[in-house]
């Protein structure tokens, strides 16, 4: 009986990195992909491209403290009241403190017929200066 309980407990130590991690896309994201790696998504933030949205579903608190350069805040707790600001047309790329938050939304969005979208995951796997960062050290 304890074996089975310990196995139990190691797969869903297995399962929960694999829920909240990156890579989760929905319908027509395949284009996303690349941008699962920081180099693109840096590139990204640096040359923007106007058919593709960087959202940051944390808190205000935790956005203002450091997010990834033009990433637009939309707590996650608020996206159903903020849909207008989503259009369907444009690809979205979520991203949380675990990638569970972002899974959520998706989850969400998905309900509501949105088919363009990229969980990126924890806001730690980006390993650059993140804007709030980069204003208070005046650069």
């Amino acid at each position: 009986m304890r074996q089975i309980i310990l196995h139990i407990i190691i797969g869903i130590l297995l399962f929960l990195p694999a829920a909240c991690s990156t890579g989760s896309a929905s319908g027509e994201s395949r284009s996303l992909y690349p941008y699962l790696e920081t180099d693109k998504l840096l590139e990204l933030t640096q040359y923007p491209e106007p058919e593709i949205r960087i959202i940051d579903v944390r808190s205000a608190e935790a956005y203002a403290k450091g997010h990834i350069p033009t990433a637009v805040n939309i707590p996650s707790a608020e996206i159903m009241k903020r849909l207008k600001e989503l259009k369907k047309s444009q690809y979205l790329i979520f991203y949380c403190e675990s990638g569970g938050q972002a899974h959520r939304v998706m989850e969400q969005l998905k309900d509501k017929g949105y088919t363009r979208m990229l969980n990126w995951g924890a806001f730690s796997r980006w390993p650059y200066a993140s804007s709030s960062t980069i204003q208070s050290s005046g650069i």
